[in-house]
């Protein structure tokens, strides 16, 4: 919710204006939200009567009896609208289709939309919230790790435009965010180690306490779902619970006084210089967090080359990603990628690379002057340091879930992708397939591997 004031003021040649926009809005932590015990959800509707709900597909197989069932108890008209979810329907059609579920729904200027989904949905779900009738009100339930610390914090919503990660978007504020991470229970452990990097990413350059917590507790809190499976020690879960809360609060104290970005040196773009460039390169995109490790791994390895951090830091923090199964490298992260990378940034960032490094673990640096030719040495060091690495540096999970056939377009070739008992198949529609797709398979390939001889 906001409040505004302005003031209208005379000139020689015209008028200027001076505005303020009060921005209020509330996050609270509800473990099992759609228990009917819990009144805070229905409280937001009841004046209204009724509710349009935006789903994530997966999250109402799961939870969509559950959910129709609080407001129908709660006497509150519930409409759902479902929504494929995916980095790859991160999109303009997938925005239009909800925009035109507001129109057919009747939604009222100010009435709010229970959007309910990871990070993929909330943003785009959000940046239609934004768009429709200018702005409309919106409520945001998070189901994925690396939405509930991550992509719910900050006001931010968009989709992806082509292969240009979250190019287009708005700032806009939900009026309440419900931290249920009673979700976790039910998520994949793909995407736990998904949201898992965020915490290593504010951790690294911002909060040692939190680091010092997932270095000990690293993969317990991957095998538990950060203790929300049953048989989970009470020690973890403590833990869990006080990394959840002190990272989420010291994203909100970086972001908050910063919710436009009108300040460019932000800590917690710390794994995001050359990571909206990578993450959709390959042709089965990589999962953000993964993405984003890869990047965090490799300012490690130039913020030790800086003398920014120590070797036996350096080592710890790429230990830790690859004890949970987080990526250090990817075939595709070249220097020309990389350099790429480094210029588009620049253009997001003032004219300036602005790269966030750990200096030392818990604290930040923004380094504004690296070269193509260190980059180039230093990518060197670091491909050949974290092939020693468990799975030469590979990660587990990696890549993006293929829950259904998909049409994935590499230059004038098209695969259909299908998961199948864990396994990716691959038809090809054109006769070849290029090099990069080749690699990107060989790579899923190798993980498979990896995980059979583990199981």
């Amino acid at each position: 919710m906001s409040d505004m004031s302005a003031t209208v003021s005379s000139t020689t040649n015209g008028f200027h204006i001076e505005g303020y926009e009060k921005i209020t809005y509330d996050f609270r932590f509800i473990d099992n939200i759609f228990d009917p015990k819990h009144h805070d959800l229905a409280d937001c509707y009841h004046s209204w009567g009724r509710c349009l709900v935006v789903i994530d597909d997966n999250v109402y197989k799961m939870y969509g009896q559950a959910l129709e069932n609080y407001f129908t108890v709660h006497n509150i008209k519930c409409t759902v609208k479902v929504i494929q979810g995916g980095e790859l329907r991160k999109t303009m059609k997938t925005k239009l289709e909800i925009l035109d579920t507001f129109a057919e729904f009747g939604l009222v200027r100010k009435e709010p939309v229970l959007v309910i989904g990871g990070g993929v949905l909330t943003d785009v779900a959000g940046y239609a919230c934004a768009s429709y009738r200018r702005t409309s009100n919106f409520i945001r339930i998070p189901t994925t790790l690396i939405g509930l610390i991550d992509a719910s914090v900050s006001i931010k919503v968009g989709l992806n435009h082509g292969k240009l990660k979250n190019r287009l978007g708005a700032y806009h504020a939900p009026l309440i965010t419900f931290l249920d991470f009673s979700f976790l229970k039910t998520l994949s452990q793909g995407h736990i180690r998904n949201g898992f990097a965020e915490l290593v990413k504010i951790s690294t350059v911002a909060e040692k306490t939190v680091f010092d917590l997932l270095d000990k507790y690293g993969e317990e809190l991957i095998s538990t779902h950060f203790g929300y499976l049953d048989g989970a020690s009470e020690e973890v879960r403590k833990a869990a619970k006080q990394i959840n809360y002190i990272g989420i609060k010291k994203m909100l104290e970086l972001e908050v006084p910063n919710l436009h970005e009108i300040m460019l040196d932000r800590v917690i773009a710390f794994g995001h210089t050359w990571s909206p460039t990578l993450e959709l390169t390959p042709p089965i995109p990589l999962r953000h967090g993964h993405a984003i490790n890869i990047d965090m791994a490799f300012s490690v390895t130039v913020a030790w080359k800086r003398g920014l951090i120590t070797i036996e830091e350096r080592d710890r923090i790429l230990r830790l990603m690859s004890r949970v199964g987080l990526t250090l490298d990817h075939e595709l992260f070249t220097i020309d990628l990389i350099w790429k990378a480094t210029k588009s940034i620049m253009l997001t960032r003032d004219g300036h690379q602005r790269a966030a490094m750990p200096n030392p673990i818990g604290t930040c640096t923004f380094v504004n002057d690296l070269t193509y030719e260190e980059l180039e040495q230093d990518l060197k060091e670091h491909k050949a340091l974290v092939k020693n690495y468990p799975r030469a540096g590979a990660g587990v999970d990696a890549y993006i879930d293929q829950s259904d056939y998909m049409e994935i377009h590499d230059g004038d070739n098209m695969v259909l992708t299908k998961a199948l008992n864990g396994e990716l198949l691959v038809e090809a529609v054109s006769s070849t397939l290029s090099s990069s797709l080749g690699m990107n398979l060989k790579t899923i390939a190798a993980e498979k591997a990896y995980r059979s001889a583990i199981m």
